[in-house]
């Protein structure tokens, strides 16, 4: 990649958690960037312009605020020249709210997706990095989840539609040999996280002396991993000349619900008071990733601890906006 053209990326959800570090890390290493985000009103739009709002200054970063079901946005986002990397993350995030929406979840991340691959085909796009999620493996007793397993038995509107993206981005590689590489994230945390997330929420009830709501007996385990990692390996995938992979993304280190409740409140200063709740609907008993084939193709692995990583966002959460 010799000049700037050469480097255009376009990020879908470029606003968001995962999205606006990631646009910082690509901007900070000399890419052009165009972000595109329509700022959905799913929790507070201010947060997500306050996440960008260093990036609008930079002359590396362009906005393009509008949805990737609108051809006129992704028609401006492709507009300033050859894109030549294409990172899709924009979606309707959250299990719980995909029982309750499930044909908002299926426009926006099954169409959506559709109609980003399709733009992405006719620009000549050269390569195709898809954030899909752990999500897919559903109530899965098979551990570490390993990319070769079956994903069709998806127990939640969400974790359906994400397994739709995958089935599409292999399709348009199939007819058009877009290279394509599929990522599993899995429950992403750090500065910035969406406030309705565990992490995020746990630390206001904490510091505004309220209960933490547990959901179940605590014995459900979540692979969490630091947005840091995230943003290292959607990159590295985007570098690599793989041609079709799927990889999964976490931090292999899974940590029950009641031990995080603990490690949060330690991080806090706060001793919790927890509240026992029923299960949720869509909740899967446990996430766990091999990741030994991003290691293997991507050269990448963990480097965050959970308690390093606590700290890290609780510190980001005190610092003023």
């Amino acid at each position: 990649m010799s000049d700037a053209s050469s480097r255009t990326v376009l990020v879908t959800g470029a606003a968001g958690f995962i999205g606006s570090h990631l646009c910082e890390a690509l901007v900070a290493r000399g890419d052009c960037v165009v972000g595109i985000d329509n700022f959905d009103p799913y929790y507070n739009p201010a947060i997500k312009r306050r996440n960008i709002a260093q990036l609008l200054d930079s002359g590396g970063f362009r906005l393009v605020e509008g949805d990737i079901l609108d051809p006129q946005a992704l028609g401006t986002a492709f507009s300033d020249g050859p894109v030549r990397g294409v990172i899709h993350l924009a979606a309707r995030a959250g299990v719980r709210p995909s029982i309750r929406q499930p044909i908002d979840y299926a426009r926006t991340n099954v169409e959506g997706t559709v109609a980003l691959l399709e733009a992405a085909r006719s620009h000549g796009v050269e390569r195709f990095v898809f954030g899909s999620s752990s999500s897919v493996y559903g109530a899965a007793n098979h551990v570490p989840f390993g990319e070769d397993q079956r994903i069709d038995q998806p127990i939640s509107p969400y974790a359906a539609t994400k397994v739709a993206g995958e089935a599409l981005c292999h399709t348009w590689h199939h007819l058009y040999g877009i290279p394509m590489v599929l990522l599993r994230f899995f429950t992403v945390y750090g500065p910035r996280q969406r406030p309705d997330l565990a992490i995020s929420k746990f630390v206001r009830l904490l510091e505004a002396g309220e209960p933490i709501p547990q959901y179940g007996d605590g014995s459900s385990s979540r692979d969490y991993t630091y947005v840091a990692d995230i943003v290292r390996g959607v990159i590295a995938a985007h570098d690599s000349d793989l041609q079709y992979e799927i990889i999964n993304l976490g931090n292999s280190s899974p940590i029950r619900l009641d031990e995080m409740i603990a490690a949060v409140g330690e991080v806090v200063g706060v001793e919790p008071v927890v509240e026992v709740l029923d299960m949720q609907p869509g909740d899967v008993p446990r996430t766990y990733a091999n990741v030994e084939k991003a290691k293997r193709l991507l050269g990448w692995e963990p480097q965050w601890t959970l308690a390093d990583g606590l700290r890290q966002f609780v510190a980001w959460h005190r610092s003023p906006a």
